[in-house]
């Protein structure tokens, strides 16, 4: 027999849907329910899902932890609201306080990856008393921009910048969902000249199966990526409702992981991480790991992820 690869065991898992803010959240929750060891909830970025961090879930609940993992709202099982308005990280921070409320948790270490980095960052900011702890993977915390985000990015890489090209409801949504396999293997960035080449194929790279590949093209194809779009679509408008919580700091224990090969890198450094985070215990920096690192390098990652929950939380 074969050995159980992370999809086998992932199966297992324990899904359920939580009413919170108005949604519902498809929420995976692996772990011991009468642990001693902090609640740790773990946020995706785009375009993924709760099945990103199969990896981490299941390490982290053999080793004790009460672990959940949501379809962040806009993705996978998860309520999709039509109202672009709907996806500030704020009102996905309320989300989060839900879940905890649902869970009958005071609080958790929160970790996130991509876009569940800025949520995490941001729940941090807005509702430290919910906050044991934080991990922001690849995109990292920065002090409050003086101007909205979008206009800086816009004059200074121009209309082919992803984050740019994102902004027009129904162009992306279109492009990437033509060919979900193809959005989600590909080794370039997205773009309207991206998308004009349909015929680019790869194979997924060593660190996702085929089997692994074809979970996230089943529900991307089945819900579409408009959810995880609106994210970027609110970036001007979260700037604009955070201006209350310029100047405020992270105060919980905090942990930043990446990866030496992360593109965010050239765009988003992570020199100002001192400025926020004021309990900062460390940064961790994986040699030749991409952007989808808590898959590129399962092991390493929840390694670290272990050792600050250990010794911080």
């Amino acid at each position: 027999m074969s050995a159980p690869t992370a999809l086998t065991e992932w199966k297992r898992v324990s899904e359920r849907q939580v009413d919170v803010n108005g949604i519902s959240l498809r929420v995976f929750e692996h772990g011991p329910t009468d642990t001693d060891k902090p609640l740790v909830v773990l946020c995706h970025g785009f375009p993924e899902l709760a099945f990103s961090w199969r990896h981490q879930v299941l390490a982290l609940g053999a080793a004790g932890y009460r672990v959940l993992a949501p379809d962040m709202r806009g993705f996978g099982g998860s309520s999709q609201p039509a109202d672009v308005d709907a996806y500030d990280t704020l009102t996905i921070c309320a989300d989060l306080v839900g879940l905890l409320d649902a869970e009958g948790a005071d609080d958790a270490v929160f970790v996130g990856h991509d876009w569940g980095s800025m949520v995490v960052w941001q729940m941090a900011l807005a509702h430290p008393e919910r906050v044991r702890g934080v991990v922001g993977m690849s995109v990292p915390a920065t002090p409050r921009s003086p101007v909205a985000p979008v206009p800086v990015m816009h004059r200074r890489l121009g209309d082919a910048f992803y984050i740019v090209w994102f902004q027009e409801p129904g162009v992306a949504d279109r492009a990437l969902a033509q060919n979900v396999r193809r959005t989600l293997v590909t080794r370039e960035i997205w773009s309207a000249e991206w998308a004009e080449r349909p015929d680019e194929k790869f194979p997924p790279p060593a660190w996702l199966s085929e089997e692994e590949l074809a979970y996230y093209v089943t529900e991307f194809e089945r819900t579409g990526f408009t959810g995880g779009l609106n994210y970027y679509r609110n970036m001007d408008r979260t700037w604009e409702l955070t201006e209350h919580l310029d100047g405020r700091t992270i105060d919980c224990p905090s942990l930043f992981v990446t990866g030496s090969a992360d593109p965010v890198a050239q765009f988003m450094p992570a020199d100002r991480l001192e400025e926020v985070l004021t309990d900062l215990r460390g940064r961790v920096v994986l040699d030749g790991a991409g952007h989808w690192i808590q898959q590129e390098r399962a092991g390493a990652v929840s390694a670290a992820l272990l050792e600050f929950l250990a010794a911080a939380c």
